[in-house]
């Protein structure tokens, strides 16, 4: 076991030349250390690093001015330290700090790193002793579970990057700089499955673009990173004064990750756009980063009659005529000089959604320029890749050629009684956090007007929706009740009870899967559009269905529990459950 000690002082030349002076570890050791705002917290700002001379280290930073507003330092010493554990350390406690709240963290994000090294678990486990040392000086608030559980930390730009993500930046910086500095456009495409870590990499890009963007020389660059050489004056200057947005299709996660801007310094809440924001800006923009691009929208009746005027508003103001033929993926390559898409084309969940056949362009454009990129490791359903696509596999019938991959432990189960799978969600909700019930849109939304009213009644159990669209997952209340494709596409839970609602049913007779279109209360989700003369089929509506039920049993980093109402369907997806 690791025996470490945390020495506290003053961050000060008088403070650390006598400081220098009492130990050799302080001069020659590798040692990772806090700075912070002391006492005050006037600057409400924290900086953490590793090195092997903390003496000198401490004198460097005393000489940034950027460090002028930190009071104190803290240096963890351990006999058994070495430099992939400091690098480790360093790591983990950068990313629960973000997630914490209670600081705006100085560093970069260059440098995190997830590398393997002798006993590493076994330190690991210190780390949290010393995190809990850490909070009980003030320097944490928040528990690790309630940290981790928190949008903070899932959203925030100082998460480990997989190799392929990390390769995938690598490449796409490169390029860009590349492009910028000869003057050309460019077009990336990032494609991958839900919990492949697509707002993720986007998170990471802006943060990292912004260093770079932003750093001096007196900056401290890890020169380990495989990001590190982007760090030079031609690359600042080139990035300097460009106009970089985000553009989040989904109203509840762009204000999670709003929140997430606001803390990290060198990125803003403004950075974050919607669709409409993008086509009304009267600027345009150098990059536009798109998350969940397959959720922008083509030209269909929108949610509101505002915003199919500022639809036409904005086709007549970019194209010089409203031609119904634009999208507002239209509006994102009118309006910036380069773009990177993150997608799924197995996510569109409206007809109001880009058209597969579109996404699909977009990917075939990326591919044949070299500027596709897809992910494949699963970084949220601790089951894997293998359950994703047994899911996927599962709800397009295919239940005959499947064989149910290896879950290890992750926590799969299936339900007849609603009341008892609600039961399980309570309980591991207590366990862990973030358990939450989730269902397909098969049942009006009473409640929205009468909130004493219940919208699904079924085994005995009276439930209503969720009651606000923007962050439910982390409201006081969503324990009770029920979450819809639109409040949780695009997040993480640890526990998810999905609701296969009377939309989706099976036909044992011909083995194939169909929609209830009656049962399919999203009124836009099944919405003809008029204005450009689209009908949708039963087989289109199937589509949209099967890609929600995708997504809902895909949020469960822990574990996926599943109740489903058509009783033949119920005995399909049983069956498909119970093959090894």
């Amino acid at each position: 076991m690791t025996s470490f000690e945390i020495e506290r002082l003053e961050f000060s030349v008088p403070a650390v030349v006598t400081w220098a002076n009492g130990d050799e570890r302080r001069t020659n050791w590798p040692v990772v250390y806090v700075l912070d705002g002391g006492e005050s917290r006037s600057m409400a700002s924290v900086y953490v690093g590793e090195t092997v001379n903390a003496a000198s280290r401490m004198r460097q930073h005393l000489a940034n001015p950027a460090k002028d507003g930190l009071r104190t330092v803290r240096v963890v010493f351990d006999e058994t330290y070495n430099k992939s554990v400091c690098l480790d350390l360093e790591s983990h406690l950068i990313r629960w700090l973000a997630g914490d709240g209670q600081f705006t963290v100085m560093n970069g994000n260059e440098g995190i790193i997830d590398a393997r090294y002798y006993e590493r678990e076994v330190y690991r486990e210190s780390f949290r002793d010393i995190f809990e040392q850490l909070r009980d000086e003030g320097i944490f608030q928040r528990s690790i579970p309630e940290i981790e559980n928190s949008d903070l930390f899932k959203l925030s730009p100082f998460k480990v990057l997989t190799p392929e993500q990390a390769i995938a930046v690598e490449d796409i910086v490169e390029g860009l700089l590349e492009d910028l500095k000869a003057g050309l456009p460019s077009s990336t495409v990032i494609e991958g499955q839900p919990g492949t870590g697509k707002t993720i990499v986007a998170i990471f890009l802006m943060k990292l673009l912004a260093d770079i963007r932003d750093y001096g020389d007196a900056d401290e660059i890890e020169p380990d990173s495989m990001f590190a050489e982007f760090f030079v004056p031609e690359s600042r200057d080139l990035l300097k004064g460009l106009r970089i947005g985000f553009v989040v299709p989904q109203q509840s996660l762009r204000e999670s990750i709003k929140r997430v801007f606001k803390k990290t310094p060198k990125l803003s809440g403004e950075q974050i756009l919607s669709a409409f924001d993008v086509g009304v800006s009267e600027q345009r923009w150098d990059i536009l980063i798109v998350d969940e691009t397959h959720r922008l929208s083509q030209r269909a009746n929108q949610s509101s009659g505002v915003n199919n005027k500022r639809f036409i508003t904005i086709n007549e103001k970019l194209f010089g005529a409203d031609d119904l033929s634009m999208t507002q993926l239209d509006w994102i390559r009118a309006q910036s000089a380069h773009q990177i898409y993150l997608l799924d084309a197995e996510q569109t969940v409206r007809p109001a959604d880009l058209t597969q056949a579109t996404v699909r362009a977009l990917v075939a454009g990326a591919r044949a320029s070299h500027r596709w990129y897809p992910l494949a490791t699963q970084m949220r359903v601790r089951a894997g890749a293998d359950y994703v696509e047994f899911v996927r596999a599962m709800l397009r019938g295919e239940v005959s050629a499947l064989e149910r991959p290896d879950l290890g432990e992750y926590d799969l189960r299936f339900f007849d009684d609603l009341s008892e799978m609600r039961q399980q969600i309570f309980a591991r909700n207590a366990e862990h956090g973030l358990a939450r019930l989730v269902a397909g849109y098969a049942w009006d939304w009473k409640s929205n007007r009468d909130h004493s009213a219940f919208d699904i009644e079924l085994d005995g159990v009276s439930l209503r929706w969720n009651s606000q669209a923007k962050d439910w997952i982390n409201s006081p209340n969503s324990v009770q009740e029920v979450g819809s494709i639109h409040t949780v596409q695009g997040y993480d839970l640890n526990f998810a009870g999905v609701i296969i609602g009377s939309d989706l049913r099976y036909d044992a007779a011909s083995g194939r899967l169909f929609v209830d279109r009656d049962s399919y209360r999203d009124a836009k989700g099944k919405e003809n559009n008029k204005q450009r003369g689209i009908v949708y089929s039963d087989d289109d509506l199937l589509g949209f269905v099967r890609n929600i039920y995708g997504v809902l049993l895909t949020r469960g980093i822990r574990g996926t529990y599943i109740y489903v109402c058509d009783p033949q369907l119920r005995a399909y997806i049983g069956r498909a459950l119970a093959l090894r």
